[in-house]
């Protein structure tokens, strides 16, 4: 299902479904909303109720994601940030809901895990996009992070090539199919779940931060030994921030990793796209139709509203 397009003087919901947010950063990311894009604000009720490392106890975070889907003046709900947490209510979730009333759904990292539930049990596309406090409230947020929010105002291609990063084609060829993926810790933690990732025959995105090489070679391992790889059509490696060995530490580097684990699938593979933890983040729909072309070094996404 897509989502309704946005229109000037539409409100959406704010909610902070895994860690609180930072209440300066959050209010500058809200005047961009609604001084640049012409928006309304509803903030969920509990925004700013921190619990520890969470934005509120799961019944409150949960309690918030269902108002902003029932609430009919409410026609977008985007995330305040990441963190931890969304996998702790993911199977509480009323989908039936969702289902019911789709709406554009904004956020990635810690986010990944409803953009995976929501495509399964809901056959929702949801936007794999900046975030509101850590990306977008920053002093001087990227002109291109903030571009990516004018796909929610009219259907529209993403033409992805080396206009916006250099593109590294480590398995040529050309595949099409759905476009699923985000954090690759958040995607690992998936496994085993009622909200596993599926890739048959879809295009699958990863990125992450603050890793070792060793652990991205554990979690790539274990998508592998899972047939996530062989049963991708194509992937597209995004950002790693920060993935480096500690200082002085023995250590492959992450392009060996990544290497080793991907390429043995034998499908398209391109790496060097900014979508994750890095500036400029390039927002992409995910689960609707893409097409990965190595040849021309381009990743076409078809637009994620009607």
């Amino acid at each position: 299902m897509l989502p309704q397009r946005l229109k000037k003087g539409d409100t959406v919901g704010i909610i902070a479904p895994a860690s609180p947010p930072k209440q300066e950063k959050l209010e500058k990311a809200l005047t961009f909303l609604e001084e640049d894009l012409g928006l309304k604000i509803k903030l969920g009720k509990y925004v700013d109720s921190p619990y520890g490392y969470l934005a509120a106890k799961d019944e409150e975070r949960l309690e918030d994601l269902h108002a902003m889907f029932l609430d009919n003046e409410v026609k977008a709900i985007i995330c305040a940030c990441g963190g931890y947490g969304t996998a702790r209510i993911a199977s509480n979730i009323d989908y039936e809901i969702i289902k019911n009333n789709p709406k554009i759904f904004w956020g990635y990292s810690d986010i990944t895990f409803l953009h995976q539930s929501f495509l399964q049990k809901a056959n929702l596309v949801t936007f794999h996009g900046p975030m509101l406090s850590s990306d977008i409230g920053l002093d001087n947020p990227h002109p291109i992070s903030k571009l990516g929010f004018q796909q929610l105002f009219e259907p529209m291609e993403t033409v992805y090539s080396e206009d916006f990063s250099s593109l590294d084609v480590l398995k040529e060829g050309i595949v099409r199919g759905e476009i699923v993926g985000g954090n690759l810790t958040l995607l690992v933690s998936s496994l085993g779940t009622p909200f596993e990732l599926n890739t048959k025959g879809k295009i699958l995105f990863l990125e992450d931060i603050d890793e070792q090489p060793y652990k991205v070679d554990r979690m790539l391992n274990q998508l592998k030994m899972a047939g996530k790889f062989e049963d991708a059509n194509g992937i597209v490696i995004g950002d790693f921030h920060n993935c480096v060995p500690d200082e002085g530490k023995d250590s492959l580097s992450l392009e060996e990793v990544i290497s080793q684990h991907v390429l043995g699938a034998g499908k398209p593979t391109m790496k060097g796209f900014k979508f994750g933890h890095c500036t400029p983040h390039i927002a992409i729909p995910h689960g609707t139709h893409a097409e990965l072309n190595t040849h021309n070094k381009t990743l076409i996404i078809q637009p994620g509203v009607q």
